[in-house]
């Protein structure tokens, strides 16, 4: 246990090194100038000789941790760390299981046909009522955050989680339902509480960093999950139970690594700007959604986060099985509904790392930009998919022509795309959130998954009665609608945001001595 932890703290520290920083809270300061030693410098620790006047000075000045910046900031990027990690293992099993739940429930419901006197399960409407539950359950959300704080939400909603994909162990006539209202009620209150932590580490400057850092680590699931599963099923036509054993088995362990793991979470305090507000009641929470969600800013962006939802349904349960549906691709076509989920991953993964990495550029070049380029590529991939998926591919198997000859070429690049231009979209959305709703972060993300697992609900509903080519077009009128309604939600922030600095308050070492004012600035260099 103490070599894990180590590793961790390791792994965080390499992130970002901290300079002139000892964890025992001191940062150095330069002892060169002039001056009498100010009255808040008597009582530090830590005293050296002065080179130029031969008097005890102080050189090392102790910050006291709720106001040592530099050490909160570090902290926050490994609770960063940590968080996307726990979260890679705990969605590994759960969107892997996603993927293949249509061919685990048909392969389910052959094997238990008797014993279950002729009922079935049903994949797709599990899913549906998973995400119908979850919408609803983010009117909660805030309260069981605001009453638990975000680490026991998250550890609690996490079990959630273990026992939906351990309901295939052992299957029951309506266990998948049961586990599935379940979950629902767990991914409402786990996705509330992963905002407000992330917001809670995280400030204004490094927010895109940290948010690129979580999906990056995030969608590393959709990667690693299917890579698994497709040497796990190759050359399987039909799963049969000691398969699905094996495969649960992993999944579910995974699940519960990712959930043990959040328990070394460690607890940040809050900045000076939301320290002083009060904290906030279950009650006051639910009626803080509501307010919030009257606000004309967030109604636009409900625009935005109901999107996301539509694509979410596409890419996540309709567009690989649609590729596996086509018969012209050959005899193991199935195979590439496993691809796709790795493109599609891989995508996500990339375009995490570039908000990482990149996080302050964006910033400068403007969060409207990046939803303009995810909105050119899902444009993109749209029109592709209308060309080259038969129209009915994604309800059955189909030897239906499309208007080109299918190309897998064509239709896996799409996947990338989708995955690709969904990261811009989440990962601007969280930036956005955290940046603007920093003191109302818990109302504000229970909002953006209550819009966006409802439309993911109402998508899986009527997908089995809609083809391909509608599903472009409710796609792409939404998508132009979302980045519309996006632009006028970022111009009226810019618009706020230059009224309020526009008037310079004084410094507070103004009417100070010139010399106090010199340590006052040197300081100021060194701990920022």
């Amino acid at each position: 246990m103490v070599r894990l932890k180590k590793s961790f703290r390791f792994f965080g520290y390499l992130t970002k090194p901290l300079l002139n920083l000892q964890r025992t809270g001191y940062l150095p300061v330069p002892n060169s100038f002039g001056g009498p030693v100010p009255s808040w410098t008597q009582n530090q620790p830590a005293e050296r000789e002065s080179s130029s006047n031969n008097r005890d000075v102080k050189s090392l000045c102790l910050i006291d941790s709720p106001h040592n910046e530099s050490n909160i900031m570090d902290r926050g990027l490994f609770n960063i760390i940590l968080m996307g990690i726990s979260f890679l293992l705990i969605f590994t099993a759960f969107q892997t299981g996603a993927i293949i739940q249509k061919n685990v429930v048909q392969a389910i419901n052959s094997e238990y046909n008797k014993a279950w006197n002729g009922k079935e399960w049903n994949a797709y409407n599990s899913l549906a009522i998973l995400y119908a539950v979850f919408s609803l359950a983010n009117w909660i959300a805030p309260s069981t955050v605001a009453l638990l704080g975000p680490k026991v939400s998250m550890i609690l909603s996490a079990l959630t989680y273990c026992f939906f994909v351990a309901n295939f162990l052992h299957p029951v006539l309506y266990g998948l339902t049961s586990a599935s209202i379940i979950m629902g009620v767990g991914a409402g209150v786990i996705w509330t509480a992963q905002g407000n932590f992330l917001t809670i580490n995280s400030n204004h400057e490094n927010i895109s960093r940290n948010t690129g850092i979580f999906w990056c680590l995030f969608q590393g699931s959709l990667l690693f999950g299917n890579i698994f599963v497709y040497f796990q099923f190759q050359g399987q036509e039909n799963i049969d139970s000691r398969t699905r054993t094996i495969t649960y088995t992993v999944l579910t362990s995974a699940a519960l690594l990712g959930t043990f793991l959040l328990c070394f979470l460690r607890k940040v305090e809050p900045s000076s700007s939301s320290s002083s507000k009060k904290s906030t009641g279950p009650l006051e929470a639910i009626c803080n959604s509501f307010k919030l969600l009257k606000t004309e800013k967030m109604m636009l962006l409900c625009l935005v986060f109901f999107y996301t939802g539509l694509e979410i349904s596409f890419y996540s349960g309709i567009y690989s099985a649609s590729i596996g549906f086509v018969t012209s691709l050959g005899k193991d076509r199935t195979k590439y509904a496993g691809i796709s989920g790795i493109l599609i991953g891989a995508g996500e993964i990339i375009g995490g790392a570039a908000f990482s990495i990149f996080g302050k550029r964006t910033l400068k070049c403007g969060r409207d930009s990046i939803i303009f380029l995810g909105y050119l590529l899902h444009m993109i991939s749209f029109a592709a998919i209308y060309i080259n998926m038969p129209p009915d591919a994604s309800i059955q198997e189909t030897s239906q022509l499309a208007y080109i000859p299918t190309s897998l070429t064509i239709a896996l690049a799409c996947s990338f795309l989708l995955g690709l231009g969904d990261s811009c979209f989440n990962n601007i959305i969280n930036s956005l959130i955290g940046s603007v709703y920093q003191e109302d972060s818990s109302p504000a993300f229970a909002i953006f998954k209550f819009i966006q697992s409802l439309a993911t609900a109402m998508a899986f509903f009527y997908s089995n009665y809609i083809t391909i080519d509608i599903h472009m077009y409710i796609l792409s009128t939404f998508a132009t609608i979302g980045t519309l309604a996006f632009f006028a939600v970022e111009r009226t922030s810019k618009i706020e945001k230059a009224g309020s600095t526009s008037s310079i308050s004084e410094p507070p070492s103004a009417g100070k001595p010139k010399h106090l004012q010199s340590i006052d600035s040197q300081i100021t260099l060194v701990v920022d």
